[in-house]
């Protein structure tokens, strides 16, 4: 089967303190929008033309990594109204869906501080907005309150280590960014999302001995298992 080309986008996790910990600003996408309508994102989308510095898509991986950084601040303006100063992004993940995605949003995750500012919503492809603990998202999502991507659940069970903005800024520019490829296989109740790392990776069997990288969506819970290390960018 062919693979659906990939579409570069990019996204900005925004963080703050709070007397809770650490939060992170959510944002409720349309729910008549048919890519991830009703979903729970941070703010982000493709790369636009004006994104790139000759106005023309460049695959170059440095002026692509540029070219998502201004995309990254430009969709946070557009969503959120926010913002960001383009200095603060750390760039901390790469996540591509699986081939046969209808849309395949090949996109570099960012974090930064949030900006001073109040968050405003156009109402249109964006309908709501909270700010949430890692923790709190997670929870909402298996009480079944709030929908979450897998890109997003994983990126906050990394974050729920954190108890501050700068501390989880800090150590996410230490790290490598980490590059995930996303592969699905059907188990009883529902379906895992495997990385590499994981075991069943490479042939998409849930059930082969080793090695774990994976997301269970199986029921009403989700759960991240991993007993491999990062994959880092090249």
């Amino acid at each position: 089967m062919t693979a659906v080309p990939t579409i570069p986008a990019a996204t900005v996790v925004l963080l703050r303190d709070s007397p809770r910990g650490l939060e992170t600003l959510m944002l409720r996408r349309n729910a008549d929008l048919a890519f991830a309508g009703g979903m729970w994102v941070w703010p982000g989308g493709r790369i636009d033309p004006d994104d790139y510095p000759t106005g023309q898509p460049d695959e170059d991986p440095a002026v692509l990594q540029a070219s998502a950084r201004r995309a990254a601040v430009r969709e946070a303006r557009e969503e959120a109204d926010l913002e960001v100063d383009p200095e603060s992004l750390v760039w901390f993940s790469h996540w591509t869906p699986p081939p046969i995605t209808p849309k395949r949003f090949a996109t570099w995750f960012f974090a930064a501080p949030a900006p001073a500012g109040t968050v405003h919503i156009d109402g249109g492809e964006i309908h709501g907005h909270a700010w949430m603990t890692p923790s709190e998202a997670m929870a909402r999502r298996n009480a079944l309150e709030i929908a979450l991507s897998p890109p997003t659940w994983i990126t906050l069970e990394h974050l729920a280590e954190f108890d501050r903005a700068d501390e989880a800024l800090q150590v996410l520019a230490q790290r490598p960014p980490e590059w995930f490829a996303t592969r699905f296989a059907t188990v009883e109740g529902g379906a895992v999302a495997l990385y590499d790392g994981d075991a069943g990776y490479e042939d998409e069997n849930p059930d082969r001995p080793g090695g774990r990288h994976r997301l269970w969506m199986v029921g009403d819970t989700w759960r991240y298992e991993r007993s491999s290390g990062p994959v880092e960018a090249s």
